[in-house]
């Protein structure tokens, strides 16, 4: 195996592709598996004998012993969250001690991101953006002016405190009629520096030290390409990038989308519900139920040539099993033009329909299939079909929750990633 060469695993589509099961996956290959982006609005769910667990902030590589996980600069940390998250993972007999490390260039999410999170959104009425209200765009907000806090500051407390007080009083100035106090934020914060700081590393020393020593890293994304901030369905995207020149992308063999924003091909009526009930979709970590429809290989088209994606790992299939037709949507009808690539602009996009290539379903259960020799002829095709329309083959294709309900694809592997990966 090269032992130099690193992975980023990121969602192709618009987020919940299922990247936790795949990076939970591949992470005996790994030493280090690195967050790059996002907040605790990610829900990375693994389920593992039996037992099922959300991973918001800490990498989906920690139900590994012996794995270094990091969360870096790019994320912005709730401490509150991430506590509570420590405590779930040590609660089920997860052992994060010496295994956590956090940047110290993260910027921290504190109460008033919050609060100015509920203000925004409640200000755009029906225009609003769909967002899980954690603070997470305020506190992006914060860093891009240069005002954030980042959780190095907590070993400065007299620079903290002047930070802190400006930033409050700015949230004032905002919020009509409600006056936050700095003392307790303030108070609260060198609270949890005390249980925070000794977490805290230079990342990108760390990384470039242990890649320099022949470990291997692997970059865990949130979210999802069509989420991202620069390359995403602006303005219904996250505060960060998602997208990566990254290796391997996630898609769901059907489309999902949280929130707001054009979604083509969403089957709003019997079907549309039969598949948020077969694959469960409610998000991991509002609950909202997510928007489904038709695979969309216009989209998927789109994240493998913004990321440069070798190969897909795609989740989800069982949850097809027992449908008589599978649509999937190969470009979009925009007046009288056939688009065959996404259009930049979010207003043509929400207008556009789906154009559709119909194949029939398969009668016999995919699910916990690991084999790709066992799966349903009819299964076979739709696979081999998805991967003609998106350009990019799949490696990996899970059939079910659990991580052994996975099929491995070695001549893929081999040919698309060589040594990269032994799975």
């Amino acid at each position: 195996m090269a032992r130099s060469m690193n992975l980023a695993v990121l969602g192709a589509q618009w987020g919940d592709e299922g990247k936790g099961k795949i990076v939970d996956l591949l992470t005996p290959n790994f030493d280090i598996v690195a967050r790059y982006q996002g907040g605790h609005n990610a829900g990375h769910t693994v389920y593992v004998n039996g037992r099922k667990f959300v991973l918001r902030l800490i990498p989906s590589g920690m139900l590994h012993p012996g794995i270094i996980c990091v969360i870096g600069n790019g994320v912005v940390v709730d401490p509150t969250a991430l506590f509570g998250e420590i405590d779930e993972l040590t609660a089920a007999g997860i052992d994060v001690t010496g295994r956590l490390v956090v940047s110290d260039k993260a910027h921290l999410i504190l109460p008033y991101h919050r609060d100015l999170d509920l203000l925004s959104e409640a200000r755009r009425g029906e225009r609003k953006i769909g967002t899980t209200s954690r603070g997470i765009g305020p506190a992006y907000e914060d860093k891009i002016a240069r005002r954030g806090v980042r959780v190095g500051d907590l070993a400065d407390p007299a620079g903290l405190e002047k930070n802190i007080r400006d930033n409050v009083t700015a949230r004032n100035r905002l919020v009509h009629d409600s006056v936050m106090e700095v003392e307790p934020v303030l108070a609260t914060l060198l609270q949890q520096a005390k249980r925070l700081l000794p977490l805290v590393r230079d990342v990108s020393l760390l990384l470039n030290e242990s890649m320099r020593d022949g470990r291997r890293v692997m970059f865990e994304g949130a979210q999802g390409t069509l989420l991202d901030i620069d390359h995403g369905t602006y303005p219904y995207v996250t505060s960060s990038n998602a997208a990566i020149g990254g290796v391997m992308g996630v898609v769901k063999a059907y489309t999902t989308r949280v929130g707001e924003g054009p979604l083509p091909t969403e089957l709003s009526g019997e079907m549309g519900q039969r598949l948020r009930d077969s694959g469960n979709e409610y998000g991991a970590v509002t609950g909202r139920p997510r928007r489904c429809g038709w695979y969309d290989a216009v989209a998927a088209r789109y994240g493998a040539r913004i990321n440069g994606l070798d190969v897909l790992a795609l989740t989800k299939l069982d949850v097809l099993d027992g449908l008589e037709q599978i649509d999937i949507c190969t470009a979009y009808r925009s007046g009288s033009r056939t688009l065959t690539e996404l259009p930049s602009d979010v207003a043509q996009l929400a207008a556009c329909e789906p154009v559709y290539e119909s194949m029939p379903g398969w009668t016999t259960p995919t699910k916990g299939i690991r084999r790709y020799e066992d799966l349903p002829a009819a299964a076979k095709r739709y696979v081999e079909r998805l991967e003609v329309v998106s350009g990019v083959p799949a490696a990996i294709i899970s059939t079910g929750s659990e991580r052994e309900d996975t099929i491995i694809r070695p001549d893929v592997v081999r040919q698309k990633l060589g040594d990269k990966l032994s799975i």
